[in-house]
């Protein structure tokens, strides 16, 4: 009989070990990265990993928390706003390669033309430089303002000519989609506008080319790129099924990078 309970705290204590080797901690915002991570825990069960997904409303949090080694790695950002936020945070944050690009839209719940924007409209974009500046640089491609410089990270002061006289409201970018009803124009990335039922090829005015640069990256501390849990998420994060998955889970509105 005591020998059955040793055997019981054995193997009681070598699960819970097992277990805490093979866990994964990821974080990420609501839609779509954690929908997408949500579908693959079971994916991860079948390899011999619990995938725990933790979910953000902030941009600045899920770098912070990985940094501090609350998680294993998030998925949320591209590659511009990771290096910015290495080099003014002072974090060693790494990419392990882009997964989906979420293109960015303008939108609005009047203006159905981007040409018959109205002089002095009132235009909401992000406040974080990053998304601030690919905001502006949409703008620009949609013919409503100029740059006097060609600085990769560009806010409104860089602006060189505004014919329409746009005023731009610079807000988080979680706050954007509910800024609609009180701006003329909303500059929002896709994860929070499909949050808010918004898809950019239905319901934005003027869409990112697919040929952006801003494709959302799987990232870790500096140093693990190559460790087990790194490996098995790009492994699994890049497979068919996700492929499969978000192809027809979002029909466009997000597109595979892999």
């Amino acid at each position: 009989m005591k020998f059955k309970k040793i055997l019981l705290s054995v193997f009681c204590i070598t699960s819970f070990l097992f277990g805490a080797e093979k866990s994964i901690i990821i974080g990420a915002t609501p839609t779509p990265y954690a929908e997408i991570l949500n579908f693959a825990k079971p994916i991860f069960k079948e390899r011999g990993w619990n995938l725990e997904v933790k979910e953000f409303s902030d941009y600045n949090i899920p770098n912070i928390s990985l940094n501090e080694k609350d998680l294993d790695a998030n998925l949320y950002q591209h590659k511009p706003f990771l290096e910015d936020f290495n080099a003014h945070k002072g974090t060693k944050l790494s990419s392990l390669g882009s997964i989906v690009l979420v293109p960015m839209a303008i939108y609005s719940n009047d203006i159905k033309d981007i040409k018959n924007i109205p002089n002095g409209a009132k235009i909401a974009i992000p406040n974080d430089a990053t998304n601030e500046s690919r905001a502006l640089d949409l703008l620009a491609k949609a013919g409503l303002i100029e740059f006097k410089t060609s600085n990769t990270l560009k806010t409104p002061i860089d602006i060189s000519k505004n014919p329409k006289n746009l005023k731009f409201i610079e807000l988080k970018a979680a706050q954007l989609p509910r800024a609609l009803n009180d701006v003329d124009l909303a500059v929002i990335t896709t994860n929070y506008a499909l949050g808010a039922g918004l898809n950019p090829l239905k319901d934005g005015i003027f869409i990112e080319d697919k040929d952006s640069l801003y494709a959302i990256v799987l990232a870790v501390r500096q140093g693990n790129e190559k460790n087990e849990k790194s490996l098995i998420l790009k492994e699994i994060l890049t497979s068919d099924k996700i492929k499969n998955f978000i192809n027809e889970q979002y029909k466009g509105s997000v597109i595979p990078t892999f």
